[in-house]
């Protein structure tokens, strides 16, 4: 079986924005306590944080991390994270039906930010309050000084601000399940006021509004033009969130899904259109796929606490999906969905990093490790950086629930210019057959293969667990090889690859 690709220097989709790869840690689960905080643990930094954690995360090259949620967010009185630890209060979590101690708040997160190298994406609460708590908020973490929220955060050890310019305006508000759920109307009305607001303070913020849960939410797509209508001078973002799973344990179905992720994009890519034009306006808004993975491996197992038969227990295992190899290919089939979509998706965070349905793992007091799915995320975080290309693909395919041809062969390309690299990320979605695939450089010139990427396993249900951390995992490929303005590349089935290409 073959497949073909051309790639040409000048047919490109867009520059892509690295915060494309940026992640989520909510206070939900281990995420922050026995994820990234575990102050007794051998690899602890003074500030309690895990070393182990902030050596895998920041391998990933990260860009930014949106904080503290989620769902979360929708009942979060920030001040309750801020001052002398044994002040704060404990809270109960109606979201996840646990407590919080608010041993981590702003100033612990910042300062891991820092230590890993990423960017803080804020969150305010839009459930329970409102405009003046953001404003409030804002003012704590960006103000030099001189007023009273700023010059309280000084008091408690922070003399700079953090200058934070990406902020969430509340959370997933077309959900029921949400703390504050609001209609679409009176969302879009808050929102709208709150961004006002924050842009009195400073016009040069980046404002993400919150469009739909997922694209089978009842109000999809009409809550999306109607927040819009409200918002769409005063924000630069909408977000998007949709997860994946494999519950009826079909493979061939499940690797399908992207073509659901890629009509949810064009989907309201059309309705930001549609907005601007009947706004008669002169600025694009673009989409911020701030909540995205695969989760449904835990369901089953975290129903006990979510119903409540727990009691409020703190930091409790929640939602930690044990990621098998056919994730791998899932996760790396959304990578490429949201690099060939670059044009309108500027914002993507897997959800979460670290042990809620994350690509890393911990155990309290022991290792930390990688699970199946860091690899794709590592390959295009890392080596993804660049110009997506406009690829031409001719593969054979199959039919899904979600589309009458999928192709077996799915990939996308990014140009690194600065670099004079070419990058390429293939999935072969078949069952049993190795599909021999040519991709043909134009107008690059020479090049040379500098490194191949292979993941293959023969369980498609293998995992990485503590005791083995590369059961799952890359080995270096040596079947590409470029002649004549050619990449050929085997890719055996049900396959994940990188392919990178040194012009010049």
């Amino acid at each position: 079986m073959k497949a073909s690709v051309v790639a040409h220097k000048d047919f490109t989709i867009s520059k892509i924005d690295d915060r494309v790869y940026g992640a989520f840690l909510e206070h939900l689960g281990r995420a922050i306590y026995e994820g990234i905080y575990e102050p007794d643990h051998p690899t602890a930094d003074k500030d309690g944080m895990r070393g182990d954690v902030v050596k895998l995360v920041k391998d990933l090259n990260v860009p930014v991390v949106r904080y503290p949620g989620g769902n979360f967010v929708s009942a979060y009185n920030w001040e309750d994270g801020i001052g002398p630890r044994d002040q704060r209060p404990v809270r109960l979590d109606l979201a996840w039906h646990t407590s919080e101690s608010n041993a981590v708040g702003i100033h612990e997160f910042a300062d891991w930010c820092a230590t890993v190298g990423t960017e803080m994406m804020l969150a305010v609460n839009l459930g329970s309050r409102g405009v003046d708590d953001a404003r409030n908020f804002l003012e704590y973490v960006n103000h030099p000084g001189g007023s009273y929220w700023s010059d309280l955060r000084i008091k408690n050890g922070r003399k700079e601000p953090w200058n934070v310019k990406l902020w969430c305006l509340g959370n997933e508000m077309d959900g029921p399940w949400q703390v504050g759920h609001k209609d679409a109307d009176e969302y879009g009305k808050l929102a709208a006021n709150t961004a006002r607001a924050m842009r009195m303070f400073d016009k040069s913020l980046e404002l993400v509004v919150c469009g739909s849960s997922h694209m089978d939410m009842p109000s999809f797509p009409d809550w999306e033009r109607i927040v819009l209508e409200h918002t769409y001078e005063h924000v630069d973002h909408i977000s998007l969130h949709m997860y994946f799973a494999n519950r009826d344990d079909n493979t061939p179905n499940y690797l399908g899904l992207s073509h659901k992720l890629d009509r949810y994009i064009e989907t309201v890519a059309s309705t930001i259109k549609q907005v601007k034009v009947k706004k008669k306006s002169k600025k694009d808004v673009y989409i911020s796929f701030d909540e995205w993975n695969v989760w449904y491996h835990s369901n089953k197992k975290d129903r006990e606490i979510l119903d409540g038969n727990s009691g409020w227990p703190h930091a409790p295992g929640l939602l930690e999906d044990i990621y098998n190899f056919e994730d791998v290919l899932m996760v790396g089939l959304i990578l490429n969905t949201f690099i060939r979509r670059s044009d309108v998706v500027k914002i993507a965070c897997i959800a979460q990093l670290v042990n809620v349905i994350a690509p890393i793992m911990t155990e309290k007091g022991g290792p930390a490790w990688a699970q199946t799915i860091y690899y794709p995320y590592f390959f295009a975080s890392v080596f993804g950086r660049g110009t997506a290309l406009q690829l031409v693909t001719s593969s054979p395919g199959y039919e899904t629930t979600h589309a009458a041809d999928t192709p077996f062969v799915d990939v996308s390309g990014v140009h690194n210019e600065e670099e004079g690299t070419l990058s390429f990320f293939l999935v072969n979605r078949h069952t049993s057959e190795t599909i021999e695939t040519e991709v043909s450089l134009q107008g690059f010139g020479n090049g040379t293969v500098i490194d191949h990427q292979v993941m293959t396993h023969p369980d498609l249900k293998a995992v990485n667990t503590a005791s083995k951390q590369q059961e799952v995992a890359p080995r270096k490929g040596d079947g590409a090889k470029i002649a004549n303005g050619t990449l050929t590349v085997a890719l055996p089935p049900y396959s994940y690859q990188m392919v990178r290409v040194k012009l010049g």
